[in-house]
């Protein structure tokens, strides 16, 4: 019997009765993924960084810093961040494990060690999750938030609460496009992405993916999550903003070819960081995991060189090292 989905809305473009979709087109074409697996066996992609990963991981990591009581935000690596506001903390996308993969012996590894250990913390309230991908929904990394803080709540998106579930937690929220949770003082809204699910052969697109979009005290925060480029995330910043922060991702993006449907370049990024009215933007998607076929130390130059043909001002969207922690207050005056 096939799978029937659930959750389908009819009047909601992103359902259908077999999973989720995007509003775009699907730019992949039948062959696309054994192409590029054969163009970069080939080529020997991705190159170690130009220095070697020793050099990459001085100058671009550092472990994370929670000294202190003030409200704060910190780039964890990759997608991963962290927020603290009023001593509560909220985590997005952990993936704080050696691997982003289902198997502990195969699969991308991480290049740089994590800024921060669960058991670091001094409390966890809230988890977001954008999507099910391995790099993004790391089990390992879950089981232990979930020993250390079984009373954390999850916010995920919409078909994923089963997996939690399953987990053991005891607490989770799963939420549609545009639908809005009021948790730990925070106004929380779950906003399109142009991505997709997938986590066994046999879910794809079964469970949604997403952005976040923070509201609290005079911050306004949009985490975009995993996405390619679209006109239609314009439609966030129109209805949800404007945002005094951003994080936006730079990385996974070559091939363009095989990844602008659900990774946006360097170059894009900066377009859309001008269209949000340059607010401080962190670029995330890059650092950790070697995704895709460029270099761990490109998207950081390539992101340096956007900013500077675009005319920008390079201190509103420029890379952070891994572990970095900057404070609300300082970058609400900014």
């Amino acid at each position: 019997m096939a799978w029937k989905n659930p959750w389908y809305d009819p009047s909601k473009a992103h359902h259908t009765p077999e999973g989720f979709c995007n509003p775009e087109p699907d730019l992949r074409q039948q062959g696309d993924l054994a192409r590029w697996r054969k163009e970069r066996k080939a080529q020997g992609l991705p190159f170690p960084p130009a220095a070697g990963y020793a050099d990459f991981i001085s100058r671009w990591w550092q472990p994370a810093d929670l000294t202190g009581d003030q409200d704060a935000i910190w780039w964890l690596g990759h997608a991963c961040l962290m927020l603290r506001i009023d001593q509560r903390y909220t985590l997005i996308d952990p993936a704080l494990s050696r691997r982003a993969s289902p198997l502990r012996w195969y699969g991308p590894a991480r290049k740089t060690p994590a800024a921060l250990d669960i058991d670091d913390l001094p409390r966890l309230d809230v988890v977001l999750i954008s999507h099910n991908h391995y790099d993004h929904l790391d089990r390992p990394t879950i089981k232990k938030i979930l020993r250390r803080f079984p009373e954390v709540q999850f916010l995920v998106p919409l078909g994923l609460k089963p997996w939690f579930v399953r987990q053991g937690a005891r607490h989770v929220s799963q939420s549609d496009w545009w639908q809005a949770t009021q948790l730990s003082g925070m106004t929380i809204h779950a906003v399109p992405a142009r991505h997709w699910s997938m986590r066994t052969l046999r879910d794809r697109n079964r469970s949604l993916w997403c952005g976040w979009t923070i509201s609290a005290k005079n911050l306004n925060f949009w985490f975009s999550g995993d996405s390619g480029y679209s006109e239609n995330l314009l439609d966030i910043p129109r209805r949800l903003g404007p945002f005094n922060l951003a994080a936006l991702p730079v990385g996974a993006y070559a091939p363009k070819w095989f990844m602008q449907g659900q990774h946006m370049d360097p170059q894009q990024a900066v377009s859309l960081h001008r269209d949000l009215g340059c607010p401080l933007s962190i670029p995330i998607h890059w650092g950790v995991f070697e995704l895709a076929d460029e270099s761990l130390d490109t998207p950081p130059a390539e992101l340096a060189h956007s900013m500077q043909a675009a005319g920008l001002d390079s201190q509103r969207f420029q890379a952070w090292r891994i572990g970095t922690r900057k404070l609300i207050n300082n970058i609400i005056q900014e």
